[in-house]
């Protein structure tokens, strides 16, 4: 390479790095104002039991990660080594071969995960967080296992197509696979409330129009999902964008359990995700991580001949492992600033900081959320705040707001 080209090259690149830094901080900014959410001391919100048993319960969760995590990746660095030999032999051309040793990979890595999905069942199940319901649970995972099957198949001929065609084929990925993800977002409202059904509690049903109005998002369909065949935990979410905006709450929500006011919470929250046009967001954010993933991926199977050789999958599924490894802290800080502007948006909808504290007590209990998960868990695998941290939003916005503990929605059934 001349001193010229490498000149114009590391120009391109810190260009590059500039646009991308700027659309990251855009798209990373939210309507919270700073807040001190740190220093609140968790045995005034918990009882020492409630620690130990959230504490027990989450470090056997991380070491189900972990061995998870190891035994995926050690998999895969066995498959990388012996599976590119055998690939030549197959005689089935390019393509057809990308597909062979594609479902070879998708197979060996569902062989490989599936006891540690099996052993967090059992361990959820352990510590009275859902049946050990196998054949349930098993029958939510196969219309989600066939579509990502599917996906990843398609996904596995259109890089090996166009790179053996084209020298810049990361970029032409890159701009397909971003359109394919928002479309797949849009329609996704409409095909997650699929099976769903209106609420029939009058006066949630009232709620939700109201808070619709204080959210600014009339008309967004609130509905719920029977989830309580494999699961006793609580949960809601919102997808799609647009008019296929959609919140849906497990039946779990309302069963109960939670009071009026913290089910409004619930509600208010995820129509604030609506509001601050998260799921968009989101879509932003796959193409600040797919172009630069992509490309890094081309430069790294340069040496073994470029992603259109079938031999180079096994080593582009392990290079993706560790890139994604090495990204979810970034994609979880991320999350975690959305999810927070959420519960910021809730409270201004409800009003109510009270029950938003005890609707996170409560998480505590019914879903053995930590309220300071340790470094690794906070890092890795907590995509939302914590629950002192949501604890201290709480009381901070009751203290800018001069709002008493007393609230007008904080008994009752939902």
């Amino acid at each position: 390479m001349s001193e010229t080209t490498a000149i114009r090259t590391a120009g391109t690149l810190a260009v590059a790095a500039l646009c991308w830094g700027f659309a990251a901080w855009w798209l990373s900014r939210t309507s919270v104002p700073a807040l001190h959410l740190s220093g609140l001391d968790q045995h005034a919100y918990f009882t020492p039991d409630e620690i130990r048993r959230s504490s027990r319960f989450g470090r056997g969760q991380d070491l189900i990660w972990v061995g998870s995590t190891i035994a995926t990746l050690v998999a895969l660095a066995l498959l990388a080594w012996r599976l590119p030999s055998r690939v030549p032999s197959m005689g089935l051309g390019r393509i057809g071969s990308a597909i062979v040793v594609g479902m070879v990979l998708l197979t060996m890595l569902w062989a490989v995960r599936l006891p540690f999905d099996l052993t967090e069942l059992w361990w959820e199940h352990h510590w009275g967080l859902g049946p050990f319901g196998v054949w349930a649970w098993l029958n939510t995972q196969w219309g989600t296992l066939a579509s990502e099957v599917v996906s990843a198949m398609v996904v596995i001929v259109v890089l090996v197509g166009l790179a053996g065609r084209f020298r810049y084929w990361w970029a032409i990925a890159s701009a397909i696979f971003v359109g394919v993800a928002a479309l797949f977002a849009f329609t996704s409202g409409w095909l997650n409330a699929a099976g769903t059904h209106p609420l029939h509690n009058p006066g949630l049903a009232a709620d939700v129009r109201r808070f619709e109005g204080a959210e600014h998002v009339p008309g967004t369909p609130v509905t719920v999902q029977d989830v309580s065949s494999w699961t006793n935990q609580a949960n809601a979410f919102t997808s799609g964008f647009g008019p296929s905006a959609h919140v849906v709450l497990w039946n779990t929500l309302l069963s109960g359990r939670f009071s009026r006011g913290e089910v409004d919470a619930v509600i208010a929250h995820e129509l604030g995700h609506v509001r601050s046009r998260h799921v968009i967001k989101a879509i932003g954010w796959s193409a600040l991580v797919i172009v630069p993933t992509l490309w890094v991926l081309s430069l790294a199977l340069r040496s073994r001949g470029g992603l259109g050789r079938p031999e180079s999958l096994p080593y582009a599924f392990l290079i993706l492992a560790v890139l994604a490894l090495l990204a979810a802290p970034i994609q979880n800080f991320v999350s975690r600033r959305y999810e927070a502007e959420a519960d910021w948006r809730s409270l201004n909808a409800t009003r109510d900081p009270a029950s938003m504290t005890r609707l996170f007590q409560s998480f505590q209990r019914t879903s053995l959320e930590q309220p300071n998960p340790g470094l690794l868990d906070y890092l890795w695998l907590e995509n939302h705040p914590t629950l002192m941290q949501r604890i201290a939003m709480a009381r901070r916005f009751r203290e800018r707001n001069r709002i008493s503990d007393r609230s007008r929605g904080a008994t009752g059934s939902p």
